[in-house]
């Protein structure tokens, strides 16, 4: 039988594809983002224990993890009075990719980086894919309420992207 710590690990590596995400929606630069997936991997190891099955592990996970992501946010605003421009991160290394389609993930992401630790969790939701039921459940709103605020983020996302097209 796997221990504890196995099973988390087996769980951390099956997942770990939203917690990349998460980091590079809250945490424009590699660094940051490094820091920001140790963060998350480190709460969730220590809220681990707690976790008892009433809800699927990528639900539990989500839910840590944006927690994490926006208090980690806040905390690295406190140390910064000027947030960080660098954006040359977002360039790849391998020849082989579609630089067309880096360059419009580049540009949205960077556009998400621009919304507050709200509206970055709905568009997170949004582009995985939940339900508005699931969403309400993970942010304790009603669904009538989370068609509005998804609504408003998803505006403000394109605002922002027109505006930086333009």
């Amino acid at each position: 039988m796997a221990s504890a710590e196995q099973e988390f690990l087996r769980k951390i590596e099956e997942h770990k594809g939203i917690i990349f995400k998460i980091s590079k929606m809250y945490m424009d630069n590699k660094d940051d983002r490094d820091d920001l997936f140790q963060e998350i991997t480190y709460q969730l190891w220590k809220a681990y224990p707690k976790f008892r099955g009433e809800s699927k592990f990528s639900t539990w996970l989500y839910r840590i993890a944006l927690n994490t992501a926006i208090i980690f946010l806040k905390n690295e605003k406190k140390r910064s009075i000027f947030g960080k421009e660098d954006f040359s991160e977002y360039k790849m290394v391998q020849d082989d990719i579609d630089h067309e389609k880096e360059e419009k993930l580049s540009a949205m992401y960077k556009a998400i980086n621009q919304l507050n630790v709200i509206d970055k969790a709905f568009i997170f939701y949004y582009l995985e894919n939940f339900s508005g039921k699931e969403i309400a459940e993970q942010m304790g709103i009603s669904e009538g309420n989370v068609r509005v605020k998804m609504n408003r983020a998803k505006n403000k996302l394109k605002d922002i992207l027109q505006n930086n097209i333009h």
